[in-house]
């Protein structure tokens, strides 16, 4: 017989960027232990082929088009949700962006485009989703998916690393002010994962050479990776664990 606390059924998952990578694979693992599911993408092309591989679990899925780096369509995007699916038990802030230059030359656009998704976006989606779980007074789970650069140096990136290490300070302290309603907040930090982001690196022979090989399990990580642990934090088995880090990248940051 399968542990009760891990069964989501009757419950409703939210996962920002879902779509593909590490939020489908959340997704799906989500709908497999029966959570209805709501992904939002900016690629709507995307967002309908996310949905029709998670319709196959039989569970409810709701597709939107979401900017989460704009205030106001995250929090329409967050009435839809509830509106549709009734309401919202976990909260998945997985969208993310990319970019870097040398620091010297690092472009101020660049810079506000991915602060405002990595960082702006977390903020306008925990708030919605706070709210609604404080308004509704059955608790929840705010989840947010950092990046190794968060802990460690990224020479080039610290438009990333700064948003991504700005969003484990600021889980921590929604940790600490929610726990009063039943609401735990944790972090998610992946190593070198196999998603659409990475690809272009992933690509790069002597980056592969140099960074494989620093990896104990010798493998890129995948968005299934991050399936058990997703359902985990969704779920009752987790109601007293909040304000932590959870690192999944096959040893990277341990060698």
């Amino acid at each position: 017989m399968p542990y009760a606390p891990f069964d989501l059924t009757g419950k409703v998952a939210l996962v920002t960027g879902g779509n593909s990578g590490i939020g489908l694979g959340m997704a799906e693992a989500l709908a497999q232990a029966g959570a209805d599911i709501c992904i939002w993408g900016t690629n709507e092309q995307k967002n309908a082929a996310a949905a029709k591989q998670l319709e196959q679990t039989g569970v409810k899925v709701l597709a939107l088009r979401c900017d989460v780096a704009d205030e106001a369509a995250v929090d329409a995007a967050f009435a839809e949700t509830v509106r549709q699916l009734g309401k919202v038990d976990s909260c998945f802030a997985n969208a993310g962006a990319g970019g870097g230059a040398p620091f010297t030359e690092f472009p101020t656009e660049t810079w506000r485009r991915v602060t405002g998704i990595d960082l702006d976006g977390v903020f306008f989606t925990f708030r919605a989703a706070a709210r609604h779980m404080v308004e509704r007074g059955d608790g929840g789970r705010l989840v947010g998916t950092s990046s190794t650069s968060a802990i460690h140096g990224a020479p080039r990136n610290q438009a990333y690393a700064s948003s991504k290490g700005g969003m484990l300070a600021m889980v921590r302290g929604l940790a600490v002010e929610l726990a009063r309603h039943n609401i735990t907040a944790n972090s998610i930090i992946p190593g070198w994962i196999e998603t659409g982001m990475t690809e272009r690196t992933f690509s790069n022979e002597r980056f592969v050479e140099a960074v494989l090989k620093r990896i104990p399990e010798r493998r890129w990580g995948t968005g299934a990776d991050f399936g058990g642990l997703a359902v985990y934090l969704a779920s009752d088995a987790s109601q007293y664990h909040t304000g932590d880090d959870f690192v999944i990248d096959g040893g990277y940051t341990r060698f």
